[in-house]
């Protein structure tokens, strides 16, 4: 997914605050669902952040057009893990690792059904 750097997500030196590449990943995530015509909201649950592991390689600045790229690296029963990485131009400048787990809607952990893996699967 292609995102361009606007003056909302920089500092006023020009250079992307730290927590919106955090947001840039959120947005590539969810739009792998709304290309599809879905929501990230399944029937019934949602996904949350466990665990995130991230890497700043290099600043991004205002007006840069970055690319946020994804895939799966683990699936398990109520669980995966994404990679997600932030590249400009050719060169990676940020790099997420994050577990997401599956909860209802009254926040308990839930096993995947298989059409939510089938899912997951085709989307990353």
């Amino acid at each position: 997914m292609k995102i361009r750097v606007y003056y909302e997500d920089t500092d006023t030196g020009g250079v992307v605050y730290h927590s919106n590449y955090l947001n840039f990943c959120e947005r590539a995530r969810s739009e792998a669902f709304f290309d599809r015509g879905l929501t990230p909201v399944l029937e019934g649950g949602h996904f949350v952040a466990r665990k995130v592991n991230a890497d700043f390689y290099k600043s991004a600045k205002l007006g840069d057009m970055l690319e946020v790229k994804t895939r799966l690296m683990q699936m398990k029963a109520a669980s995966f893990t994404l990679v997600q990485e932030i590249y400009k131009d050719e060169e990676k400048i940020f790099e997420l690792e994050i577990l997401l787990v599956y909860i209802d809607f009254d926040s308990k952990v839930q096993k995947l059904n298989n059409d939510s893996k089938k899912l997951i699967l085709s989307l990353f």
